[in-house]
């Protein structure tokens, strides 16, 4: 009898769950039917406390519910039950805006796509796309493209900018599709949406603007790189009263490397990659036709290294800044390459392998998500400043380490989970296997 009771205490995964982790669960309630809830919980948990490749069968494993349920019932979830990953993001953007960006501040929102490498005929929307991690001089790989949004914050914790993917978009090839730029301008309504008319900051590549983006919503500012080749204009001129329609748009200005000649730079200092620096700046009040259209933008001419000319070029439709925060802005983009990084190579995203529509549609959101739970579950409860230096005493090499990576993060997060299987009230003692577990859980952070 009482090893029945212990296999249905280890079955129900809320028992195990860290109260704090498992309030951050209980948000996505209403997303999901009585029947897929503690499935969506057993998993996400079975995906943070699986060490090794996190397959679909193996978040079950993780979860220690191999043996009691069925792998159908897991791949079912992601492939047949009913649920949407776009209300996942409405509530996980209103948990990240709510937990960790100030009330009466924008939300910064970073965009950027990445390609999860895939094998088989049979994958859904699978295909050639541009891969900048690839080997070779084509830079191309085959799989999956997704448009990720993330929320970019900034916690005491760490000193650099973290952003926590809460929207996605799977590319498909075809003439009756929509293009990245489509799908990021998608992710942005939707997110503008979902956070109630919160004004929303978005900085992206040059690969993200189009005309898409003419007649953006009043609450959305727009900041990328201006291309090299950007055709310019001044603003409207005054209407003269003369019959005819009046100009939507002045003379065409010359390319930037003339007006970067004709421009006076001025030093400014800013703060961009967890440096303060020094850079000289020139500001044009113009139109960028092409994207914008009538509306007006500010370009931002930078000279960092060079002694004459400009170095980059940025753009963007927030008339409330000039100058060194847009570069400041700009600079936080590369948030969201780290995160994604970290998502792919500590976090597991990607590994699962599904082939039909609704399932290649759902496992990548579904482990961005969790990735992003955990990130702000360890920075609003989880942290605690001996973290770092256990990690430290594990691992001495790191001398300068004074702040927590996302694999700490992480590894707090699965430690916590996995230490519930061993709690105090249990009636038997732990097996050997889960002793294995646990302490591989803690040894995982010196690997």
């Amino acid at each position: 009898m009482a090893g029945g009771a212990r296999r249905s205490s280890r079955s129900d995964p809320s028992a195990v769950v860290p109260p704090s982790f498992a309030e951050l669960l209980g948000e996505f309630r209403s997303c999901f039917s009585a029947w897929t809830f503690p499935v969506f919980s057993a998993l996400a948990c079975g995906l943070l406390c699986q060490r090794a490749r996190r397959t679909v069968c193996a978040m079950l494993v993780g979860a220690q519910l191999s043996r009691t349920w069925s792998h159908h019932r897991a791949h079912r979830f992601f492939s047949h039950a009913r649920w949407s990953t776009d209300q996942l993001s409405a509530v996980l953007a209103r948990l990240v805006t709510r937990a960790l960006v100030p009330a009466d501040g924008a939300v910064l929102v970073a965009i950027d796509d990445t390609l999860f490498g895939r094998r088989g005929p049979k994958v859904f929307a699978a295909s050639w796309f541009h891969d900048g991690s690839a080997t070779g001089a084509k830079k191309v790989g085959y799989g999956n493209n997704w448009v990720i949004a993330a929320i970019v914050v900034k916690v005491p914790l760490v000193e650099r900018s973290i952003a926590l993917p809460v929207a996605f978009w799977l590319v498909r090839k075809g003439k009756d599709q929509p293009s990245r730029l489509d799908a990021a301008l998608r992710l942005v309504t939707m997110l503008s949406r979902a956070l109630e008319g919160r004004h929303i900051d978005v900085v992206a590549d040059s690969a993200y603007a189009g005309k898409v983006l003419r007649g953006l919503p009043d609450e959305v500012t727009w900041t990328t790189r201006l291309r090299s080749n950007a055709a310019l204009y001044e603003l409207a001129p005054k209407p003269t009263g003369c019959r005819g329609r009046p100009r939507v748009r002045g003379d065409r200005l010359p390319s930037l490397s003339v007006l970067a000649k004709r421009a006076t730079f001025s030093p400014v200092s800013v703060c961009r990659y967890s440096k303060t620096t020094t850079v000289e700046i020139a500001v044009i009040d113009c139109l960028w036709y092409g994207v914008f259209a009538r509306q007006q933008v500010h370009v931002v001419l930078v000279r960092d290294k060079s002694k004459s000319g400009y170095d980059i070029a940025l753009v963007t439709t927030d008339l409330a800044i000039s100058g060194g925060p847009v570069i400041e802005r700009y600079a936080q983009r590369w948030s969201i390459e780290v995160s994604i990084e970290d998502a792919k190579q500590t976090g597991g995203v990607g590994e699962a392998r599904n082939r039909v529509q609704l399932a290649v549609e759902r496992t990548v959101p579904f482990a961005l998500v969790v990735n992003t739970l955990a990130v702000l579950w360890y920075a609003t409860v989880g942290y605690d400043p001996s973290d770092v230096d256990e990690r430290r005493e594990l691992a001495p090499w790191y001398r300068d380490k004074a702040q927590p990576s996302v694999l700490d993060m992480l590894t707090k997060l699965r430690r916590t989970i996995v230490a519930g299987y061993l709690r105090p009230v249990d009636p038997e003692a732990p097996t050997p296997q889960e002793i294995t577990l646990l302490r591989l859980a803690w040894e995982d952070v010196a690997a």
